[in-house]
């Protein structure tokens, strides 16, 4: 076997192997006699086979595998004599194509882009700010009254008084289509709060302005999608009995309410919600300190970027900011979308900050956990309550949604990592501060 370079240019490059036909020959020899005790043929017991049918029989479909296995191994031990790591899979074609024929040598060109030789990062030339937001007792409040709110209560209106967007009525309610009542359309003393949007579209807006005692004839139309089937579509009058109108009120706030979110008190109230604040003001922070490290990696090593890898995240970064643009088509079916200096711009950075944290990550290997993986499929099933089972089976059997829950992860224990060797500084500020830092990132 013979392996001989045709292009070295920047980070192309380019061979050609050369598997003889004696090489193959012998391949093919081992396969037969690997395969020959589980053959069975008319006229012969298992495993007697004689070799000369078996080639006959066989011999063009192992001479394919046994082509493939040549050129895979050539592959690999030139990577792994060269050092080359190719940036994207490799073109592999045979020169010969449809014309070969058995008997001859196989000759087949490799091209590919070689990953590039990526700087050290020296990590203590890199100066950081930490920003750091405490839990104002403002925010605290603003938070408790909006738990408060959640956790309203109704009480009766004034006699008389006419029901409002956001009140609740106590209602008895029949309904029917074409004249007649339908099976689930009737209820009593159900507590509707209007503008909850919990009942059909059009129904609950009839009942503003509504009293105590009112009968009121709601007309309405279900939806075409109606889960019912023999209800979709259909237009039906709800009969109205409306038996109290009732306006919100916020909770009060103490000791009662504390204890209905699982404090014992209202003060271990406020402390959750000031851990929670700070938990939330430490995230943003980190994405602001995040962004300032990749601004300065990106000016302080500098390599070769592999052109291919460019152009495809500049076409994925085009292809994405016009479906951004463009919301209401969902699929793909549009003319091709041209990359424009600016994509390819970014891709530059893009690519050249993915291979430096790959770099830094493969040389201080860091590895991504079992458990850490786990955590993070539970994390995306919760946004598919009812479905978490057919959500991790997915994963399990899908090799490109575990890179992309994976890829995340890494990037930030790398970024950690460098973040250990550099100077970092804490700086106290507050919250609208950190809101401008963060609106700042959208705008870059």
């Amino acid at each position: 076997m013979q392996v001989t370079q045709t292009l070295n240019e920047g980070l192309k490059r380019g061979y050609t192997i050369t598997v003889s036909a004696a090489e193959l020959d012998v391949k093919v020899q081992e396969k037969l006699v690997e395969a020959q005790p589980e053959v069975e043929m008319k006229g012969f017991r298992k495993g007697k086979v004689p070799m000369a049918m078996m080639r006959k029989q066989f011999g063009p479909r192992i001479m394919g595998d046994a082509m493939q296995d040549a050129i895979d191994g050539a592959m690999k031990d030139h990577f792994e004599a060269s050092g080359d790591r190719p940036a994207m899979q490799p073109d592999v074609k045979m020169k010969d194509g449809e014309e070969w024929k058995e008997g001859q040598d196989v000759v087949v060109e490799m091209s590919y882009e070689a990953l590039p030789e990526i700087p050290e990062v020296d990590a203590s030339k890199v100066t950081l700010e930490r920003l750091v937001v405490k839990a104002e007792d403002a925010a605290v409040d603003e938070a408790l009254a909006n738990l408060a709110a959640s956790a309203q209560n109704f009480e009766d209106r004034k006699k008389g008084s006419k029901a409002k967007d956001g009140d609740q009525v106590v209602i008895d309610f029949k309904g029917s289509v074409d004249g007649d009542y339908f099976e689930g359309g009737t209820g009593e003393d159900y507590p509707l709060v209007l503008g909850s949007n919990s009942f059909i579209p059009g129904f609950e807006a009839q009942l503003v302005g509504a009293k105590a005692g009112d009968e009121v004839k709601v007309d309405v139309s279900f939806p075409a999608e109606y889960q019912a089937a023999h209800l979709a579509g259909k237009a039906a009058v709800f009969e109205c009995t409306v038996k109290a109108v009732k306006e919100p009120k916020p909770a009060e706030i103490d000791d009662e309410m504390a204890k209905k979110y699982g404090a014992e008190d209202l003060a271990g109230l406020k402390g959750q919600i000031a851990e929670r604040l700070e938990a939330e003001y430490q995230g943003a922070a980190r994405a602001v300190m995040k962004r300032s490290l990749l601004d300065q990696l990106d000016t302080l090593v500098k390599f070769d970027l592999p052109p291919s890898l460019v152009e495809a995240e500049a076409g994925q970064i085009a292809h994405q900011l016009w479906h951004e643009e463009n919301p209401e088509v969902q699929d793909h079916n549009h003319d091709a979308v041209e990359a424009t200096d600016e994509h390819k711009k970014l891709a530059e950075r893009r690519v050249r900050l993915g291979l430096l944290l790959a770099e830094v990550g493969r040389k201080a290997e860091i590895t991504v956990t079992d458990q850490e993986m786990t955590q993070a499929v539970m994390t995306q099933a919760r946004q598919y309550p009812g479905q978490e089972r057919q959500f991790f089976e997915f994963v399990q059997k899908n090799a490109q949604m575990q890179q992309q829950l994976r890829a995340p992860i890494f990037e930030d224990k790398v970024v950690d990592h460098i973040v250990a060797g550099a100077k970092v500084s804490d700086k106290e500020i507050d919250k609208d501060a950190l809101q401008k830092a963060i609106e700042a990132l959208d705008e870059m």
